[in-house]
């Protein structure tokens, strides 16, 4: 079986290529007071994430991110 935190950060890279979405609206979805569960604060921390300068700018998910998406075969 594949690992959950694993799955759960495929789950999430492909939510943020769906559309943009805002910082605010990242957090209120992903952010997550389980260390087990910390899916946004490892993305971040292995570079999966990408975002635009200011407050408001949107998150994106990096070249990195993408390479990891594509190589796990797209949706999930």
């Amino acid at each position: 079986m594949a690992n959950p935190h694993d799955n759960l950060t495929l789950q999430m890279l492909d939510w943020l290529q769906q559309r943009p979405h805002s910082y605010s609206e990242v957090m209120e979805v992903w952010r997550s007071s389980c260390p087990r569960l910390a899916i946004w604060e490892d993305a971040c921390a292995d570079g999966l994430i990408a975002s635009e300068e200011g407050a408001s700018g949107r998150i994106l998910v990096s070249e990195k991110g993408r390479r990891l998406l594509q190589s796990a075969g797209g949706r999930h």
